[in-house]
């Protein structure tokens, strides 16, 4: 009677070790401490979805204190007639590896059988791995769904700033809808506008990107101007879209302008020709190149030791958005001066606005030197002739 008992246990645990193990899910969302196994999660495994359409859910698969294996999907019930496809990477799958406390995204697509009448269908997926294994019921409802909704608001909707600079606004995309959406973003923006989008603390540009059911993300929006664009209110008008839901917002951008000062020659030709101790006059063009006045443009330059360099006027009022004022230049170099090419700085400055250009001076000693300088050397070759006249014999 004894070895019977025996067998029969021996047996039983054999028979126990041969059979699959029983469906085990986490315990709620999240399982309390020290629990060792998988578990399968969806934020919505009971909703109501249209009548006919399929409906794709985020599958969650996580490993708790487990070693790092390969988990196997499949389906343990479905409702009849409906096809249920697990997706990875946009491709159809049918296990995920996940590591030690590590968690795997996945979709399931849920397809009905065409001509599906109201009701409520039952699946139940499993998530099997080495020694464990979890369990996630579903239950889908055909009835009436609110249309998808999203909604687009932005932290600062107008900004303030120059021409130069960049306008960043903080954008939040909210999903108020029943299922997951992938947004698709525009913008309508002024003729050379460029608007870009990069999620918040990210540095890659995006055009769309995926937000879960009832789940928001943030948003940086950033418009870049062209170079000349003049002072005013512009809108950008930013487009979200994603299914049956869209939003709009309109972003305002108040451009403040700049002055974009140059400094030159009616003729563009900065090189010139003086005499050493004499005046030379120079005509200068100041020119705003921006966008807004510049205002109490002041002219100076940076010139050699012992030249003389004075501006009339030396300093302007206002010089209107793509207008231009001439000014005088008077250049002095010194009495002394050798003759060659000299290089003078001349600047315009108003606020934080400023330019400059280097005008070449070419230094040519007067006539009357030359001719007086002749007249020396004349006399002198004229005394050392009679010397040698005189003495050359003796």
């Amino acid at each position: 009677m004894l070895r019977f008992v025996v067998c029969l246990v021996v047996a039983g645990l054999v028979l126990a070790q041969a059979l699959p193990g029983p469906v085990v899910a986490a315990p709620g969302p999240e399982p309390s401490p020290g629990f060792r196994g998988l578990s399968l999660s969806t934020p919505f495994p009971n909703q109501t979805v249209r009548q006919g359409e399929p409906v794709t859910l985020t599958l969650t698969i996580k490993n708790y204190g487990l070693p790092p294996q390969v988990v196997n999907l499949n389906v343990a019930q479905r409702a009849g007639g409906w096809k249920v496809s697990f997706q990875g990477g946009g491709r159809p799958i049918g296990a995920v590896s996940v590591g030690t406390d590590q968690e795997s995204t996945v979709s399931v697509r849920l397809d009905p059988p065409a001509g599906a009448r109201t009701g409520t269908f039952r699946f139940l997926l499993t998530a099997r791995g080495q020694g464990a294994q979890a369990g996630l019921p579903l239950a889908l409802t055909f009835g009436q769904v609110q249309p998808a909704r999203m909604s687009l608001q932005a932290e600062l909707p107008v900004l303030r700033g120059s021409g130069a600079s960049s306008f960043r606004y903080r954008l939040t995309l909210r999903n108020e809808s029943e299922q997951d959406l992938l947004v698709n973003l525009d913008a309508q923006s002024p003729r050379g506008f460029q608007v870009t989008f990069t999620p918040a603390f990210g540095s890659q540009q995006v055009t769309s990107l995926p937000v879960k059911a009832g789940e928001s993300r943030d948003l940086d929006t950033e418009v870049t101007l062209p170079q000349d664009v003049p002072a005013g209110t512009y809108n950008v008008t930013v487009r979200a879209a994603g299914g049956q839901a869209k939003a709009d917002l309109k972003l305002t951008l108040e451009v403040t302008g700049r002055p974009d000062l140059s400094i030159t020659t009616p003729e563009g030709r900065l090189s010139g020709r003086a005499y050493a101790g004499r005046e030379t006059v120079v005509k200068l063009v100041v020119r705003n190149r921006g966008s807004a006045p510049a205002r109490n443009v002041e002219v100076s330059s940076f010139e050699p030791t012992g030249w003389k360099v004075s501006f009339e006027p030396s300093r302007i009022a206002e010089i209107q958005p793509k207008k231009d004022t001439e000014v005088t230049a008077t250049i002095t170099p010194p009495q002394k001066a050798i003759g060659g090419d000299y290089m003078l700085t001349l600047r315009a400055s108003a606020g934080d606005a400023s330019a400059s250009a280097d005008y070449r001076v070419t230094v040519a000693t007067s006539t009357l030197s030359g001719i007086l300088g002749i007249i020396v050397i004349a006399a002198a070759l004229g005394v050392l002739a009679v010397v040698v006249s005189r003495y050359g014999r003796r």
